[in-house]
């Protein structure tokens, strides 16, 4: 791997992503971008994958794993009070010095998988404009699904301004995001109906085995303590509502998928920060393969991360090709700006 481009990813997730987000991230990324030894060992990540959110996610999963190290008093999702951000440099060396073997395994093995459940704050008014097109029950098909959090987006509550909720207004789960810019979404009042939810993945994460479960918390930075708790709510709403998740290559496995999806539903494809882990020429067979199931059934693709970061929705009705930029949005969904 060319060290000086992992280095310029490294500052780059710093500046771009972790500056007033995460400090300890912040600080461990630019750090780790001018050393040369942790470099080295961050290039051992599978390749295709974001090394900067695998590296520190490693890390953290050994922490939360139990791994006892001076290293765990900088992480807020470890002690109530941490350490001053910018002291914990050394231990991270430190650590990894000690835990080389096991980080490597994990940098060789896991992929980034984060199901970052506050993104149903732009799903929902998302799906809201489709159903409001079609009038006809949406049949969900994730690509890089994970665990499946996000195929529950109609199961949450959403609260967009303090006085009105949207969605299932009794759930456990109560999502908020800040709307920017002057233009309002269409938001239905509650859920639109769905009619099924298949999830597709290289990696099917099961909440229900603890190492994978870790996994996911391990993705999450250690300050986001709202991450967490969206996370562990959303977990709980998932075990009562089974999903079709199916393990392999989502782009490849779409047309068989697709034949099993009646007539009376309407097909959603979609995936959120997932398609910059999917190579171009995937792409382009994804996009292809869309365009001409268009030519033969109503189809929407909602996507994000594939050509630019914009939310975008392509869909065909009765033949025809419609392509609108929905929005523009933060990558934890904390807000979104709707362009629509």
């Amino acid at each position: 791997m060319d060290f000086s481009r992992l280095s310029e990813r490294f500052k780059a997730f710093a500046e771009r992503e972790c500056k007033g987000s995460s400090p300890l991230y912040e600080h461990l990324a630019r750090s780790i971008a001018e050393d040369e030894k942790l470099l080295e060992l961050a290039a051992r990540s599978t390749p295709g994958q974001p090394v900067p959110n695998l590296f520190l996610g490693a890390v953290h999963y050994l922490l939360l794993s139990g791994k006892e190290h001076d290293l765990a008093h900088y992480y807020a999702s470890i002690v109530k009070e941490p350490g001053e951000p910018g002291e914990a440099i050394q231990h991270f060396n430190d650590f990894c010095r000690e835990f080389e073997y096991e980080i490597i395994q994990l940098l060789e093995n896991k992929l980034v998988q984060t199901n970052e459940v506050r993104r149903c704050g732009y799903l929902y008014p998302s799906f809201c404009r489709i159903y409001q097109i079609t009038q006809k029950p949406l049949a969900l098909i994730e690509l890089g699904t994970s665990a499946g959090l996000q195929l529950m987006w109609d199961q949450y509550c959403y609260a967009y301004t303090p006085n009105e909720k949207y969605g299932a207004i009794h759930s456990t789960l109560e999502i908020s995001a800040e709307i920017k810019g002057d233009k309002t979404p269409f938001l239905l009042k509650y859920s639109p109906p769905v009619s099924r939810r298949i999830g597709l993945d290289l990696n099917v994460i099961d909440l229900n085995d603890p190492e994978d479960s870790l996994w996911l918390k391990a993705l999450i930075w250690p300050e986001h303590h709202e991450r967490s708790s969206y996370f562990e709510k959303a977990a709980d709403c998932l075990k009562n509502h089974p999903l079709e998740l199916v393990e392999g290559d989502g782009v490849s496995l779409l047309p068989e998928i697709v034949s099993t999806i009646s007539e009376d539903s309407t097909i959603c494809i979609f995936h959120t920060h997932v398609a910059n882990q999917i190579p171009t020429d995937a792409k382009i067979i994804l996009k292809e393969y869309i365009k001409s199931l268009g030519e033969r059934r109503d189809v929407f693709h909602l996507y994000n991360n594939m050509w630019d970061l914009d939310l975008h929705l392509d869909y065909y009705l009765n033949g025809n090709e419609h392509c609108e930029t929905l929005a523009e949005t933060d990558g934890h969904g904390r807000w979104f700006n709707w362009k629509l």
